[in-house]
């Protein structure tokens, strides 16, 4: 007999678990609270929009899409029923096929960290997958898996919350920072969730953690994993930075590699440290790391560089949703920074920017909803400039900017006020930039 699928949410992973679980042969149901109409959801699943009604509790297994609360009345009655309950990275994990699994997670620098090993990785070995939270879900491609691909796999809070069964060969916990407080609603429920990228290894498993950051380093007290701790100071065992050398100190293996990095601000110095230990451990040779990474431009909307005009530069940051990826953005340049900010609120005080603020920036361009909340964390320091919404930001910063002067679009919110996602909240800023 068939099994029956509920799906649980038709975002970006939801609409991949449905089409994978018709490929597979099950009957699948999939039920949204949007009323919105999906195009690439496979005809054979079954559907309802603007509820969930309780036909999902037919289901042998709930499919539950990242971001969904458990505390919703519909999960509390499968709950009751004593229906499983999954995330689609535990059900396409199911039915992959792979060499190695390489899991990043943090709260910042997931993507870049993810993409640059990507980078690395397909100069070697041609068969890998770079997916997750990165935008393609791993249901898309779990069955163009064999068992030489490499699997890379950027995954955020509310997926790793939902994935407690989920094992890597390799894990990368970057940094931890308070982020998500609307939805996980305690600091610690946070760091709970990215416990889960490495508390089920084992003693064959590598752990990949930031020396630097005190909470990551309790963390992998709780792995069985090898660990290999990362750092932008000297460290006698790992990997580490030192006067523009990568240095690796692994096991029985010592190398230098003196890459051209191309990326701006001391984190991504971190991502790229993070990003050279895993390809150690895949036996990648330092000489190809080193080629690679020299070669790496960055990412769209992660401290991008937009243009110059009469001696102002724009750089588009929009992928900075939280507070802490807004402090290492403003960290990256010397001073005169007229910063954009705003957006949807997440739960955090803006107050920890205030010394890095008061060293750096000129004038505070507010948008969104978060706007009057930035004005009193942030009260006397600069003056604030009230946008309302991006096109008014840029009209007024071209009234005020002079030659010298950084212009740096980096939110620390969420762009779900104003726009659908960070990327195009970016490609707005973009096209207003370059239409000057």
């Amino acid at each position: 007999m068939k099994k029956n699928i509920g799906i649980l949410g038709l975002g970006k992973s939801g609409i991949a678990a449905a089409n994978l679980a018709i490929k597979l042969g099950y009957n699948v149901f999939a039920s949204d609270v949007q009323k919105n109409v999906i195009n690439n959801l496979n005809k054979k699943v079954i559907k309802e929009f603007g509820k969930h009604s309780d036909k999902i509790l037919n289901s042998d297994i709930i499919i539950k899409s990242p971001g969904i609360s458990s505390n919703v009345p519909i999960l509390k009655k499968a709950m009751r029923k004593k229906i499983k309950i999954v995330s689609e990275i535990s059900f396409a994990l199911s039915k992959l096929k792979y060499n190695k699994i390489i899991a990043i997670t943090g709260t910042n620098g997931k993507t870049t960290t993810s993409h640059l090993i990507s980078e690395i990785i397909k100069a070697v070995y041609k068969n890998c997958l770079l997916l997750g939270n990165i935008g393609i879900p791993l249901a898309d491609k779990a069955l163009e898996s064999t068992e030489n691909t490499f699997v890379i796999l950027e995954l955020s809070s509310y997926q790793l919350e939902d994935t407690i069964d989920f094992r890597s060969n390799i894990s990368i916990l970057l940094n931890i920072t308070p982020d998500h407080i609307e939805h996980h609603k305690t600091f610690m429920s946070y760091v709970k969730a990215k416990e889960n990228i490495l508390i089920n290894q084992n003693s064959e498993d590598f752990a990949i953690v930031n020396y630097d950051d005190k909470i990551c380093k309790e963390i992998s007290l709780k792995t069985k994993a090898r660990v290999i701790f990362f750092s932008t100071r000297p460290l006698k065992n790992g990997v580490f930075y030192n006067n523009g050398n990568i240095i690796v100190n692994i096991g029985k293996n010592y190398s230098v590699i003196r890459p051209k990095i191309n990326i701006l601000g001391r984190h991504n110095i971190s991502n790229i440290l993070a990003a050279v230990a895993a390809s150690y451990v895949v036996k990648i040779k330092p000489i190809i790391i080193e080629k690679i990474i020299s070669q790496y431009k960055g990412i769209e909307h992660r401290l991008e560089f937009i243009r110059n005009l009469n001696g102002v530069t724009y750089y588009n940051d929009s992928k900075s949703t939280n507070i802490d990826s807004t402090r290492v953005a403003i960290e990256s340049f010397d001073k005169n920074i007229l910063l954009i900010m705003g957006g949807k609120d997440k739960g955090s005080s803006y107050t920890v920017l205030k010394d890095i603020i008061k060293q750096k920036v000129k004038l505070i361009f507010l948008i969104g909803e978060a706007s009057d909340k930035i004005k009193i964390d942030l009260k006397n320091l600069v003056l604030f400039i009230k946008c309302y919404n991006i096109e008014n930001a840029v009209k007024q910063i071209l009234k005020v900017a002079v030659n010298g002067d950084i212009v740096l679009f980096s939110p620390a919110c969420s762009s779900f006020d104003q726009f659908n996602n960070f990327e195009e909240r970016g490609n707005m800023f973009k096209k207003l930039v370059n239409n000057l």
